[in-house]
């Protein structure tokens, strides 16, 4: 019986509570802190974005980004169309600078000559001399060409008088003829190289342009292809596409404003051109330019 007893005696529990620290000695009513749990020691590490590699919005990748903007990196990433592209903008832009100096050098000597040649032929007394001094002119030189074609007109006329030609044409007309003839090709000298400022101005802007999409389009492929979108990727072949239309404006704004510029000084040109004809063909047909007394 007493082996029953003993064997049927009851188990005392086992406390499973969590382990308490215990308080600071000399504190009185504070909780005793839980020890912390293994899930919270386990709990992965955060990381920072504004500095994690590769997410673009860090100071090193903006910067290495910024430093891949150039035109020489444009340059090594250059396929066919881009070259043809380059190629065609540094033609038009070569082009345009000649035409622009070349004009405005052969526009500075015509004006300053102009004056000069049309005073001298008026304050010549003699016909003759007025005519020999226009043809010790320089070739390019256009108002004493516009006075040698009016003389040689008249005197071809003069000469075939009782003709079939005199019969026709008058003295008046036939110099009239010549005049037209005359200031009509030295207009057209004027107007050298004005056509190809005009289609560059016009068309530079849209051949950037199409490097600028040609660009974009490559860069694009690129990025799909490396399956990133950060702004370290994004950036340098997009502002390098956009270098392109840069290059297209640069090209055009100095065209655009030099044809302004030439056919403004043309039309001045011409207006003296007319006008310089008008006393011509009144000098040859009557003998006297218009406000003056017929040589009789």
């Amino acid at each position: 019986m007493q082996q029953d007893a003993d064997t049927t005696q009851p188990v005392e529990p086992v406390d499973t509570a969590p382990a308490t620290v215990p308080a600071e000695p000399g504190v009185t009513g504070a909780p005793a802190a839980p020890a912390p749990a293994q899930d919270a020691a386990a709990a992965p590490p955060t990381t920072d974005v504004a500095t994690a590699p590769g997410t673009g919005f860090g100071g090193d990748s903006d910067a290495e980004a910024l430093s891949q903007m150039g035109f020489a990196d444009l340059i090594h990433q250059l396929d066919v169309v881009g070259w043809a592209v380059l190629i065609m903008l540094f033609v038009m832009s070569i082009g345009s600078w000649y035409y622009i100096i070349a004009n405005i050098v052969k526009n500075l000597v015509i004006r300053r000559r102009a004056d000069r040649v049309i005073r001298t032929f008026w304050e010549t007394q003699n016909a003759q001399e007025a005519i020999r001094h226009m043809e010790g002119q320089p070739k390019g030189e256009p108002f004493s060409k516009i006075a040698l074609d009016c003389a040689v007109a008249a005197a071809h006329h003069q000469r075939n008088e009782g003709s079939r030609l005199v019969e026709t044409l008058n003295r008046s007309e036939f110099i009239d003829r010549a005049l037209r003839q005359a200031v009509t090709r030295e207009s057209s000298k004027l107007e050298n190289g004005l056509t190809f400022l005009a289609t560059t101005g016009s068309t530079a802007p849209f051949v950037g342009l199409l490097g600028t999409v040609w660009g974009i389009y490559n860069a694009l492929i690129k990025i799909g292809a490396s399956g990133q979108a950060s702004i370290d990727v994004v950036a340098g072949p997009v502002g390098e596409a956009l270098i392109m239309t840069a290059l297209g404006l640069a090209v055009a704004i100095p065209a655009v404003l030099a044809y302004n510029f030439f056919v403004r000084m043309n039309r001045v040109t011409n207006a003296k051109f007319d006008t310089f004809a008008h006393d011509l063909h009144d000098f040859f047909a009557t003998g006297a330019r218009v406000g003056e007394t017929p040589k009789r």
